[in-house]
């Protein structure tokens, strides 16, 4: 008997003048803003669909992320905006069928997204994500679009998806539709307008990325560290988020790493009431395991998997610049770059310059962007960079087009499994040999938008002012004299794209740094942020805190841009 066509339903919206992405098609906003604007979900997604009208593979995985009410009803929304997307543009390709394909239970990390992506030649994927922010009713919930190489949407993409946001008048759903997410294989719906039929594909959601995995690593000599006569131990935080299931599946079924290794490894949807942000602020279970003495690497991750954060014994912190820079110093390490070599490095301007004094030694080339990975994959496509970088601690390889933190970590673990020291002592003969990089930054988080507006505004025109070039400042006995400051401006090498505003730079003479940047990721609050690096060479110096050497250029920061003064703080939020 033949069944009865699902019916697809066009529903009357008003559209909404908020909806522009942050960066990489991305939009976060708090859950209760979902849950209390009517529409307000579809209108966006419909918004996108409506902009990427390029063929009928669509990809789309969920990361835990917000509850579960929202969560179903997005997901019964996007399939049906895909259906009558690709129903409207079938002129335009006809004879095609409609694919979705799901991770198991809702369930993937952006790496995992990435690489599936790139697999199955997907046209592009939405995750479901409050990346690194606090999630659950009071928290925040977010919908990002991955374009066909696997990597952020770029600006072009993000700002199409806005215009059309600005004047949407429908959306498509189909109500009816029941997708059973725990089920692997395809599963096969009938659709009015003859589009029949229209295939969903629940996939491991950890197994295709291993197999990439598996591609790049000597996965016996990490076995062997993590089993054999001269075996470490470790202790991995996946702080609730998405990582659980790929910590458990490839560290400790894959490579050996006892259960007992891996923490806080079941998803939950608020993440446990904590940020799910690998830092020293908030990942404070792992590092005071990690000071006890009994641990030789511990690492943490981010909601999705695409942050990590790397502690040695006895709580030793690797921030995460240095971590950039000693992966790039020892990538003879892995077997992927002895096969595919090293073309080239990239970093965010905010990110130390570490990374450079590595290139200068390796003689290739450093590329220095605006924060946001989607500036990364044009420079991986074109074949320039070969290992990027940000602050923030995301890294990542031309394997994918997205920041990816367990491959940062089997990284580490390769090199700790071929070097045959610990983490410290690694970072400790980086150092020596490349001088060390003190580095802080300071986030003033849920600032007024129109203060911090103002202050980032003051604040530029007080620096590209002529007088500033070549002003000293004093601070106890230090003398730092400007060498440039300016507004930093990025012309991509490939398209010759110009993105203007992306953060103020103060240069010194001695080559320190003040950077102060806004933060997109939100739209209902601010984040100004202030980085400080000071380089130093002579090895006898490279133990001192990093806040103590930083403090006279910190005192200069909070001097010229009067952020205190100015919204009544009395210090910054957080500090990595």
């Amino acid at each position: 008997m033949e069944r009865t066509p699902i019916p697809v339903l066009t529903v009357q919206t008003a559209p909404y003048e908020d909806q522009r992405p942050t960066g990489g098609g991305g939009l976060r906003r708090p859950t209760a803003l979902f849950e209390s604007q009517r529409n307000y979900l579809p209108n966006f997604v419909q918004s996108l669909l409506s902009s990427h009208a390029t063929n009928s593979w669509i990809f789309l995985c969920k990361r835990v992320c917000s509850i579960p009410r929202l969560y179903h009803f997005y997901l019964y929304t996007y399939s049906y905006c895909v259906c009558v997307y690709i129903l409207i543009f079938k002129n335009l390709i006809p004879f095609r069928i409609g694919r979705l394909v799901i991770g198991q239970n809702g369930i993937l990390s952006t790496p995992a997204v990435s690489c599936i992506i790139r697999k199955i030649k997907a046209a592009g994927g939405i995750i479901l994500t409050a990346s690194h922010s606090p999630g659950g009713p009071g928290g925040e919930f977010g919908v990002k679009f991955e374009v066909a190489n696997g990597g952020p949407a770029p600006d072009i993409v993000s700002e199409k998806i806005y215009q059309i946001s600005k004047t949407l008048e429908e959306y498509a759903i189909c109500p009816d539709l029941r997708v059973d997410l725990s089920r692997l294989g395809r599963q096969e719906f009938d659709l009015e307008n003859k589009f029949k039929p229209f295939r969903v594909e629940i996939v491991d959601s950890v197994e295709i990325y291993l197999n990439l995995l598996r591609s790049i690593f000597d996965f016996n000599a990490i076995r062997n560290l993590l089993t054999g006569p001269n075996q470490i131990k470790i202790r991995i935080d996946a702080m609730n988020g998405v990582m659980g299931p790929y910590v458990r599946r490839i560290l400790c079924d894959e490579l050996g790493a006892p259960a007992n290794s891996a923490i806080n490894c079941i998803p939950l949807e608020d993440f446990g009431g904590q940020p799910p942000d690998p830092n020293l602020t908030y990942a404070t279970a792992l590092l005071e395991a990690m000071k006890g003495g009994e641990y030789g690497f511990g690492a943490a991750f981010d909601a999705d998997g695409d942050r990590y954060m790397i502690l040695g014994q006895n709580g030793f912190f690797v921030n995460a610049s240095d971590s950039l820079a000693i992966i790039a110093a020892n990538l003879s390490c892995i077997p992927y770059f002895c096969q595919m070599g090293v073309r080239g490095f990239g970093r965010s301007m905010p990110t130390s310059t570490a990374l450079d004094k590595v290139a200068k030694v390796m003689k290739v080339p450093v590329y220095e962007t605006p924060a946001g990975w989607r500036y990364f994959s044009n420079l991986m496509d074109s074949g320039r960079c070969s290992l990027c970088g940000e602050e923030s601690f995301g890294t990542g390889s031309d394997h994918l087009r997205e920041k990816d933190g367990l491959w940062a970590v089997l990284v580490w673990l390769s090199i700790l499994a071929a070097r045959k020291q610990s983490v410290e002592e690694i970072v400790r003969d980086h150092w020596a040999k490349f001088g060390r990089h003190y580095y802080c930054r300071f986030d003033y988080e849920a600032l007024e938008p129109r203060t911090a507006y103002f202050i980032m505004r003051d604040l530029e025109a007080l620096i590209t002012d002529k007088s500033f070039s070549h002003q000293q400042f004093a601070v106890g006995n230090n003398i730092y004299s400007v060498e440039r400051a300016d507004s930093f401006e990025y012309i991509d090498p490939v398209d010759g794209t110009v993105t203007k505003r992306q953060g103020l730079r103060i240069i010194f003479s001695d080559a320190s740094r003040l950077i102060f940047r806004m933060s997109a990721s939100s739209h209902v609050r601010a984040t100004l942020r202030i980085y400080a690096e000071s380089y130093e060479k002579d090895p006898s110096q490279h133990n001192k805190e990093p806040q103590a050497v930083l403090s006279p250029l910190i005192a200069i920061a909070l001097k010229i841009s009067q952020i205190h003064e100015r919204t009544g703080r009395k210090g910054p939020t957080v500090i990595t």
